[in-house]
């Protein structure tokens, strides 16, 4: 089936999302990975793309642990240079798609607060045709309400949709409801891809 629509994930597609590297510069490689066991601050950051306030989530994680306080709330105070830098080939990828005239979606686990943050920053944010982001919508990938959330909302066929993400299992439960699919591994790899599948010419894919 041809495909009507083409959707990006955004963490590790169009921004760089490495928040170890972040902390291995700021405190040190080993005292990042004592943290990280200790405090677990993805399953923190879970809850913000669960649709958890940002700033609430975060101060009272922080709360929990009084010898990582400050360390944990630069989660959120310096939240930006974690979501950092864009990836500047996947941005012209989206900008092309859509200069020629096809819907381009964002699905990404994404808070509230910050995704709001992350668009005054980054404004290609603001390009989508549809942000379907998961803080707002109370729903999580991988776990299908969310898909399912996306093909009722959009109202294409689930074989018309063209996704790319950097997480397999992402990947897996989209190729399940018969979604097509790519495995983002590098932006050179996913403008072959778009080439190859006729949405983009090899001069507008560079």
């Amino acid at each position: 089936m041809p495909i009507e629509a083409v959707i990006f994930d955004i963490g590790n597609v169009l921004i760089e999302w490495q928040p170890e590297r972040y902390y291995d510069r700021v405190i040190g490689e080993d005292r990042r990975k004592a943290m990280f066991a200790e405090v677990d601050p993805h399953g923190m950051n879970d809850l913000v793309d669960q649709g958890h306030h940002f700033t609430d989530t975060i101060y009272r994680w922080a709360d929990k642990y009084p010898e990582w306080r400050e360390e944990i709330r630069m989660w959120h105070d310096n939240w930006i240079e974690l979501a950092a830098p864009e990836i500047p080939h996947s941005v012209r990828l989206l900008r092309a798609l859509r200069s020629e005239g096809i819907p381009v979606f964002a699905l990404s686990n994404f808070g509230v607060q910050n995704f709001d943050y992350a668009s005054t920053v980054y404004p290609f944010l603001n390009e989508f045709d549809r942000q379907y982001v998961s803080g707002r919508m109370k729903a999580v990938k991988p776990y299908k309400p969310i898909y399912e959330m996306v093909e009722a909302d959009c109202g294409l066929p689930p074989q018309s949709l063209l996704f790319a993400d950097d997480r397999i299992e992402n990947i897996e439960t989209a190729r399940a409801r018969g979604w097509q699919t790519h495995h983002f591994q590098s932006p050179e790899g996913w403008a072959e891809r778009l080439i190859a599948e006729g949405l983009l010419t090899e001069a507008q894919a560079r």
